[in-house]
């Protein structure tokens, strides 16, 4: 089983507010007050900067799109997540925005290692947007980012 997942979350009405006019964009809800917006390759074509380096710590992150990111979190947090399984092996890469700095990342989980006491990646950065676990579940499955298993069906999702 495979699960492909790269996209921006925040809470509701945040993402909902930045999103108007962006090309391409699609705002998913999720529990706890947030909401996700998958990097497709439309959004991210459109969102890309030429003019800006593309950072190497992350595999899609669009080029100038982290600065967007720092900006757009002067309005509230903002977590950019990636992560990657095949047949349970897999990869995480995240950074958390606050008041326009990085508060969190970016943070790597590679193939092979296991995540920290502190919990994987994608979990910490959750948490660091207030999500809270239950008690048989983590962050990740808290907030329902179990519903769907790649970002282009996150994209199509109508809520």
């Amino acid at each position: 089983m495979s699960y492909d997942l790269k996209a921006v979350i925040a809470g509701s009405r945040l993402l909902a507010a930045v999103a108007v006019g962006l090309p391409s964009a699609r705002v998913v809800d999720l529990q706890q007050g947030l909401a996700l917006l998958p990097l497709s390759d439309a959004f991210s074509e459109a969102v890309a900067d030429a003019d800006q380096p593309r950072r190497a710590d992350f595999w899609s992150l669009p080029s100038g799109f982290d600065r967007v990111l720092a900006g757009w979190s002067k309005e509230g947090s903002v977590a950019y997540v990636e992560s990657e399984y095949f047949g349970g092996a897999g990869e995480e890469n995240v950074a958390v925005w606050r008041n326009g700095r990085l508060v969190l990342g970016p943070l790597h989980l590679v193939e092979g290692e296991l995540p920290s006491d502190a919990g994987s990646p994608v979990c910490r950065a959750l948490r660091e947007l207030g999500v809270r676990a239950g008690e048989r579940e983590d962050e990740f499955m808290a907030v329902g980012l179990g519903k769907h298993r790649n970002t282009e069906e996150w994209a199509s999702v109508t809520t």
